[in-house]
């Protein structure tokens, strides 16, 4: 095995030095996760869903968790930015008030 070949057949094998790929060397949890729902949904494993507060069809895929890659809330590009901008409480995951940690 070379120093390029990634030890885990599923991690992404970040060999270049641009800074999209030293963003995702350095956020490997939050890329793995994108990674996730890229192949889920390819698999059809997982479905978009309009976004969860203003019923857009054309949606992101937030992750409240990254270590539960394909637990997603589906937002718009407006929602998505504002929930990274504004913090979790924003937009409360339904059913859900407040925060246990």
């Amino acid at each position: 095995m070379t120093d390029k070949t990634p030890a885990d057949p599923a991690a992404p094998a970040l060999t270049s030095d641009t800074r999209q790929t030293n963003w995702r060397r350095a956020n490997l949890l939050k890329y793995s996760a994108h990674l996730a729902v890229r192949r889920a949904l390819a698999s059809g494993r997982l479905t978009k869903a309009p976004c969860e507060v203003c019923g857009a069809a054309t949606v992101d895929a937030h992750h409240d968790r990254y270590d539960r890659p394909l637990e997603v809330r589906w937002l718009c590009r407006t929602h998505h930015v504002k929930l990274h901008q504004y913090g979790e409480d924003m937009f409360p995951v339904a059913g859900r008030v407040g925060s246990t940690g």
